[in-house]
């Protein structure tokens, strides 16, 4: 039976609106634009918001969308007090500007989407603080630059994506503070890796670096990578490589050079110190042989396979030198040529190397070699002849 029937009617009147006004009472404040599903989840879709309604918002709130508003810039400590948001969602706004810090104050955000906006920089200390981040989604915007320290403090990142986005070049130390993702995904694209765009990566699963158009490989672009699963760089015109590229990389457990068209390898030296596993250089269009005495390649194990070397009076420094990896026929039944015309594509294994004449310099210092060697010799042998003059005369002396 009703509790209204025990009551006189005024009574029963009063008692409800008692309840409702506590009911009331206890319900969280929603702004006008968006919907509370409950205390921990907010949508603000589409609600013609140009501000973020940071003072309506529940302080409980877990999950916050706010997609598709006039958001123009995110403000540093936009969301301050929330400490209880886990996710949050400001894909399509005309977001331009993302001030530093403008994310702090959130120490339980997992995931971050900003996504379809038109913000051009990723300036500095825009995502610093976030200390349990564990996915930043930021692909198809106009994202041009990230600018260094951006992510600083953001330590325990486990996804980085920037597909889709015109980057053209890496800023130095853009990453500094991601120290410990399993994942970066890049956009293609990119024509400039300054030096130390990597450092302050220090334990990265897998970055994988395609489509990209560079003068070159240049000194310390790699710097400061210190323990990496996989480092892959493919389908991308690389230039000249220069071994300063790789200094002071280590614990690399996978080094892919995979399709790519390299003009020249001036030198590497990868050393035992580096602790580089396995080397798999794949697929790649090499238009210059390297010189056997400019590459150290000291890695646990090199793979050299589906590659185009220029099969002229070069292939024969080619053959000697650690690309080979001590295997001639493994080598030439592996790869192909890209040069001259008439062999290109042509497995080397078809060729007859042994036909192929050494170039001149290779002859050249081959001579010189072998005269010095010869010289050295008659050196020798006049020294014995001297000697043994001189003891003969030493001993007529006598008699």
């Amino acid at each position: 039976m009703h509790l209204g029937s025990y009551l006189p009617a005024g009574c029963a009147f009063g008692f409800i609106f008692i309840h409702v006004a506590t009911f009331t009472t206890i319900l969280p404040s929603c702004p006008p634009e968006c919907l509370c599903l409950s205390q921990t989840q907010v949508l603000c879709n589409s609600g013609g918001l140009r501000d973020i309604p940071l003072k309506l918002l529940p302080s409980t709130v877990e999950h916050l969308s706010l997609t598709r508003n006039h958001f123009p810039i995110i403000k540093s400590d936009s969301f301050a007090g929330l400490r209880y948001l886990r996710k949050l969602s400001l894909d399509g706004n005309n977001i331009s500007i993302i001030k530093p810090f403008a994310f702090r104050g959130l120490p339980r955000l997992r995931d971050l989407s900003i996504q379809q906006t038109p913000l051009e920089t990723v300036a500095q200390f825009a995502f610093a603080g976030l200390q349990n981040i564990t996915s930043i989604y930021l692909s198809h915007n106009k994202i041009r630059r990230v600018e260094g320290y951006a992510f600083a403090g953001t330590t325990n990142l486990r996804s980085l994506v920037l597909t889709n986005n015109p980057i053209t070049k890496l800023d130095s130390n853009a990453f500094s503070g991601l120290t410990n993702v399993e994942r970066i995904s890049f956009p293609s694209g990119i024509r400039v890796l300054e030096p130390d765009c990597f450092n302050g990566l220090d334990t990265v699963g897998y970055i994988k670096l395609a489509f990209m158009d560079l003068p070159g490989l240049k000194r310390g672009i790699f710097r400061g990578l210190t323990n990496i699963n996989v480092l892959s760089i493919q389908e991308s015109d690389l230039g000249n490589i220069d071994g300063d590229a790789f200094d002071e990389m280590t614990y690399v457990r996978t080094l892919n050079f995979l399709n790519n068209k390299i003009d020249s390898v001036q030198w590497l030296n990868w050393t035992v110190e580096q602790h580089i596993g396995h080397v798999k250089f794949q697929g790649n269009h090499i238009l210059e042989v390297p010189r056997p005495e400019t590459l150290l390649v000291e890695v646990e194990k090199l793979t050299v396979i589906s590659n185009h070397f220029p099969c002229d009076c070069h292939i024969h420094s080619l053959l000697d030198g650690p690309l080979a990896n001590g295997s001639m026929l493994e080598f030439i039944s592996k790869n192909y040529c890209i040069s001259p015309l008439e062999v290109n594509g042509m497995p080397m294994s078809n060729i007859d190397i042994d036909s192929i004449g050494r170039c001149q310099e290779e002859v050249t210092r081959g001579n010189l070699e072998a005269s010095k060697d010869t010289a050295d010799g008659a050196s020798a042998l006049y020294s014995c002849w001297a000697y043994f003059v001189m003891c003969a005369a030493e001993v007529l002396w006598i008699t």
